[in-house]
Order: C-alpha cells, then structure tokens, then sequence
C-alpha cells in the first residue's frame, strides 16, 4: 500500500506538473506542498479535498483505501 504522498507525487507527474503549480492550487508555496508530498507534513483536509476535485480521483484512492 502507497501512503499518500507518494500518489500525490504520482498524480503530479503523470500530468506533468511542477509542485509550484499544484501549490498554486491549493494557495500555499511550493516549499509547503513539497512537505506534503515528502510526507515531513500531513496534509490538511481542505487541501486532499482540493487536490481529489483538481485530479477528479477519489480519496479513498489518495488514501489508498480499499471498500468492502
């Protein structure tokens, strides 16, 4: 199981993207969002949501949780 900064960064970079753009979405720095996808800083819930509608994905699928 991929914890979720890691299909964070996979989501970034399959689309091409700079952390600086993503940041830009979330209206944080680069530096902030790098945190997050390095897994040094959790994520606030605001931003998972922001980024699920941005990438049209699930969180169950950021989070890579598994329905029953």
């Amino acid at each position: 199981m991929k914890a979720y900064w890691e299909i964070l960064r996979e989501l970034r970079e399959d689309r091409d993207l700079k952390q600086s753009a993503v940041a830009s979405v979330l209206g944080t720095t680069q530096q902030v969002y790098s945190r997050y996808e390095n897994g040094i800083n959790e994520m606030p819930i605001r931003h998972l949501r922001t980024l699920c509608e941005y990438y049209n994905v699930s969180a169950d699928y950021v989070l890579s949780l598994k329905r029953k």
